[in-house]
């Protein structure tokens, strides 16, 4: 063995590179044992990457040619929005067309060096890696907004390292296609916001009902706190979170210097008034919007949701407000002429605070509000005073005049169907001087619609009292029986059989048996169950005298009168070809009439009504537009001009002069149209019209029933046709109708030139009463003293006297 003279000299008096030896062999040692192998893997690792993963990396197709799931919208023809379809609330927003406070916002909270990284914040990253190692989890994100719009796009929002790295290697790849502007497009436009809003244009218009061009500075900060946790931040549902996230971001934006300090205390001072989209769509139109929603669906399927049609509709929003105010109206006069029902439910408070608090949220939230009819628990109940509180918090008393229509469920007497007491959910409604009073949700139903004769463009549709509650559209699908609104068909085609206004026709009683009635005795009444004995047809149709309308019809036949209202539209089938014809037995729709009375308005021409104006693309190019063919076209006609006419005249007496003199409360000269009550009063109705306005109010209960004694057309649907026609036809002028050709004036009256006095029919159901006069025995229905009175008018007749 070799004697080394080192190993016997102190460490001290060594040379001192010999002293560095072992230290830089244990460097070496540790970068063979521990640096290598990491190197190694690196290597191995972007090796990895560069040969697995990035050509797993989706295409940039749908970033690069963006085509946003972007829903159905429909609007008023004068640009109000009424209705939105789809699960995405979104509007297409381009980066010029973004205000600099709202980038700005998002710029400051996101990625403030967004500008000036390539696609990855490697600050961003180390300081929240060490973040996430000391808490000992993948707690803090780094994303940059392009690492977020990889993200959005094609990745989970799981916290991994992996999902991270490809979401780096995706912003890479999104950072060399696309430029830093059409990055942040992509993000304003694609991120969710809550609400079902995608996209920051969406959200400004669903939180404060605005366009994102005119949002303040304090309105772009609420909204660029949303992308983090969009459910936690969300205005509408947390006011008072989304407002420290809202101070934070606007002392960012002061920090990094885009906003000066005064703009930062009146921002930071600004109220925000908060929206929510049901209180965007402000114009009354559920059930235009849900017939416009299946009219598309029809044909473009699944599509509607995610293309983004405007569909531009034909309704006047003013129009529409009109119609829906009308029917609140004419539907709660109804409901306060009669009898208080009771609570729609009565429930037992706990005693404990906040269970007590808890059970009166859910119990109002399962009865919602229905416009101004408010929802509220009772708390206390006594014949003097009821206290209640709604689902705001609000604490309201009523007293006096307040109970007056709840009075009989105040009564210490009152039965446990009707009692209010403590636990009861009543409706309350706010009057013009700010005073509540108890009211009741309505049972019955109402619905009304108005269109341009000249085209068939519908301006106004209200299919029932609250779309929420009741989504049958009583305009398009109620098929009820029209009652004496009918009449002026049957007139209309006895014009044409010879007949004329001045044609005498007898009201009297009319009588079938059981043999000639197929079975069942007829015998039909007058409403007042009077009769009065012969009058022309003018006047009968005036009085709406049923005898006379059933006689018309007997001597015109069944058959022909069925063919002849097809010319209205009118359905043969629904209408069967036997005597009640005349009285409205058969079944129509409100849109049905609206069409048909259209015919009178615009001098004899069938127009087809229409509610979709035009349909736009997401781009604003349209894809369809409606072409109406207008009155005027003879292609068209239905009636000639001079039945038209003749039928006008009649029917502004009946508006004037006869069941429906309240329209004279619109000081018009033009007016027209005719009440309708059914036998049975299950149905009342109002038809009438302007010369550039139809309108037809139905007022009855989904299940036919009585209305009541006393309730006509007249007094339930006439008054909402005058409530909307007071404001539709503001500033309309007036306009006579010009008597056409073929017909001549005389005696007071019209007749067809081809048909004149002496000519047409002077009478009908006369004779048999002078046959009857000299031994017959009168039928048993009719009265003695009313025979007489007719005998005498026959007798006066003969004399030469005037009847």
């Amino acid at each position: 063995m070799t004697h080394n003279p080192e190993n016997n000299i102190p460490r001290d008096k060594l040379h001192p590179s010999s002293k560095l030896y072992p230290f830089w062999s244990r460097i070496a040692l540790f970068s063979f044992r521990v640096i290598t192998p990491i190197l190694a893997c690196g290597i191995l690792f972007v090796g990895y990457i560069l040969i697995v993963m990035t050509p797993q990396l989706p295409s940039l197709d749908t970033i690069v040619d963006y085509q946003p799931k972007i829903p159905l919208r429909i609007y008023t023809a004068d640009d109000v929005q009424i209705g939105e379809f789809g699960e995405e609330h979104r509007n297409l927003v381009r980066i010029q067309d973004i205000p600099e406070v709202m980038k700005k916002a998002v710029l400051a909270i996101e990625d403030d060096r967004f500008y000036q990284h390539g696609g990855v914040d490697f600050f961003g990253i180390f300081r929240a890696s060490l973040m996430n190692l000391m808490k000992g989890g993948a707690s803090q994100g780094a994303s940059t907004i392009t690492m977020q719009v990889a993200r959005n796009f094609f990745l989970s929002s799981e916290k991994t390292y992996l999902r991270k790295i490809y979401e780096v290697l995706l912003a890479y790849k999104i950072e060399s296609r696309l430029t830093k502007d059409e990055i942040l497009e992509l993000y304003m436009n694609q991120i969710y916001l809550g609400e079902r809003a995608y996209g920051f244009s969406s959200a400004a218009r669903i939180y404060f009902g605005k366009n994102l061009k005119d949002i303040t500075l304090a309105e772009a900060a609420m909204l660029a706190g949303l992308p983090k946790a969009p459910s936690a931040y969300n205005p509408i549902v947390n006011y008072n979170r989304a407002r420290v996230r809202q101070t934070y971001i606007l002392k960012r934006m002061l920090n990094l210097g885009y906003i000066t300090k005064d703009q930062y205390k009146n921002a930071n001072a600004q109220k925000l008034l908060i929206h929510g989209i049901k209180n965007q769509l402000n114009v009354y139109a559920g059930y235009v919007s849900e017939m416009v929603r299946k009219l598309l669906y029809a044909q473009f399927k699944d599509e509607i949701y995610t293309r983004g049609f405007n569909v531009y509709t034909t309704i006047n929003s003013a129009d529409q407000e009109a119609a829906y105010e009308a029917i609140r109206k004419g539907v709660m006069s109804y409901e306060l002429r009669h009898s208080y029902r009771g609570p729609e439910v009565s429930i037992n408070l706990p005693a404990n605070a906040n269970e007590r608090e808890q059970l009166i949220e859910d119990t109002l939230i399962e009865h919602p509000n229905s416009g101004d009819l408010i929802s509220a628990m009772v708390l206390s109940a006594s014949p003097q005073q009821v206290k209640v509180i709604l689902l705001n918090g609000d604490h309201i008393t009523l007293t006096g005049n307040s109970l007056r229509f709840a009075a009989a469920g105040l009564s210490p007497k009152a039965q446990t169907k009707i009692k209010i007491r403590a636990g009861s959910v009543i409706r309350i409604i706010q009057d013009s001087k700010d005073s509540w009073r108890i009211v009741q949700m309505p049972e019955i139903e109402a619905a009304f619609i108005s269109l341009d004769p000249k085209n068939g463009a519908i301006r106004s549709l209200i299919g029932g009292f609250d779309f929420n509650r009741n989504k049958f559209n009583h305009v398009t699908q109620a098929w009820r029986q029209p009652g004496s609104s009918f009449k002026p068909f049957i007139y209309s085609s006895a014009l044409e059989k010879g007949f004329s206004p001045t044609t005498i026709v007898n009201d009297s009683p009319f009588v079938l048996s059981a043999a000639e009635a197929g079975g069942h005795h007829w015998e039909p009444k007058n409403y007042d169950g009077r009769f009065e004995g012969p009058m022309s047809m003018r006047v009968a149709l005036m009085r709406s005298r049923n005898l006379v309308s059933i006689r018309i019809l007997d001597n015109i036949t069944t058959l022909y009168a069925q063919q002849y209202i097809g010319r209205f539209g009118f359905e043969a089938e629904k209408h069967p070809a036997y005597l009640p014809m005349a009285l409205g037995a058969g079944a129509v729709t409100p849109l049905q009439m609206a069409s048909a009375y259209a015919v009178f308005a615009n001098e004899g021409f069938r127009v087809e009504p229409f509610i979709i104006a035009r349909i736009t693309d997401v781009n604003g190019h349209t894809i369809m537009e409606e072409k109406p063919i207008t009155a005027g076209d003879e292609s068209i006609r239905a009636i000639s001009a001079r039945n038209a006419f003749i039928m006008n005249s009649m029917l502004h007496d009946v508006a004037t002069r006869g069941t429906a003199t309240k329209t004279n409360a619109l000081k018009r000269s033009d007016l027209a149209g005719k009440t309708g009550t059914t036998n049975d009063s299950h149905d009342a109705w109002f038809a009438g019209y302007q010369a550039q306005l139809v309108g037809v109010a139905w007022i009855g209960f989904d299940k036919p029933r009585n209305l009541g004694d006393r309730e006509t057309g007249g007094g339930l649907a006439l008054p909402i046709w005058i409530d909307y026609m007071q404001k539709a036809l503001r500033g309309v002028p007036e306009k006579t109708p010009i008597m056409p050709n073929g017909l001549i004036q005389t005696n007071g009256d019209y007749f067809y030139d081809d048909c004149p006095p002496g000519k047409a029919i002077d009478s009908i159901g006369l004779a048999e009463e002078i046959s009857s006069s000299n031994g017959a025995s009168p039928p048993e229905s009719i009265a003695t003293q009313e025979r007489q009175r007719i005998l005498d008018w026959f007798q006066k007749t003969l004399n030469g006297g005037n009847p």
